[in-house]
């Protein structure tokens, strides 16, 4: 008897992944309007019928590619690998690691751009009952474990960092070459942070 290793995709889901990635390169090279559900079963090797046993439009592919493309399962354990000793440590590291794995895959920046554009950010709560779970309870520990927090909402906290990280990226794109850039610290991203953590006013006795 031959025992298949755990890790072999069954034939349907290699087919789909098949589709996502066919579909990804698509969106990239023609934007998602222009790209059409023959399209992706050409790119991908299929029959256009073929296509619909497992998606049942294009935005449905569009849904799983956010979802599964996420690079989340990549960045968590590096980030739990790396706290540091204190919540500055922990928010220092968890965004230079995110930035470095976001600038080393700018094709999911892209999509979520398509995402917050032509669809008003509506598949996020798809996106967010796929992370949530590994990710929520990170900060749930932060905060019962960090008594220097002012906030103490764990959701609330995860989003504030989500936010971090979105708005560096977004004005990073804006100044980057730019006249600006060459009026930036030495190290934005610290920066950054830094003004996160701490704000814009010099704190009163």
């Amino acid at each position: 008897m031959t025992v298949k290793p755990k890790n072999v995709l069954k034939k349907g889901e290699t087919t789909r992944l098949a589709i996502e990635d066919a579909a990804v390169e698509l969106f990239m090279e023609r934007g998602y309007h222009a790209t059409s559900m023959r399209q992706v079963a050409e790119r991908a090797g299929l029959a256009l019928g073929g296509i619909y046993n497992h998606f049942s439009s294009k935005e449905d592919i569009f849904e799983a590619v956010i979802v599964d493309k996420h690079p989340y399962k990549r960045i968590l354990p590096m980030i739990l690998e790396a706290q540091g000793g204190n919540m500055e440590d922990f928010l220092r590291n968890g965004l230079k690691i995110t930035l470095n794995e976001l600038n080393s895959q700018p094709m999911y920046l892209k999509l979520m751009f398509i995402e917050f554009v032509e669809f008003n950010g509506r598949h996020g709560a798809a996106m967010l009952k796929e992370i949530a779970p590994s990710v929520l309870p990170v900060f749930e520990n932060l905060v019962k474990s960090r008594k220097e927090l002012r906030v103490t909402n764990p959701a609330m906290l995860m989003r504030a960092f989500f936010g971090l990280i979105i708005s560096y990226f977004i004005t990073e794109m804006v100044v980057s070459n730019s006249v600006v850039s060459k009026l930036m610290p030495k190290n934005p991203a610290d920066a950054y942070v830094d003004i996160f953590l701490h704000g814009v006013l010099v704190g009163q006795d």
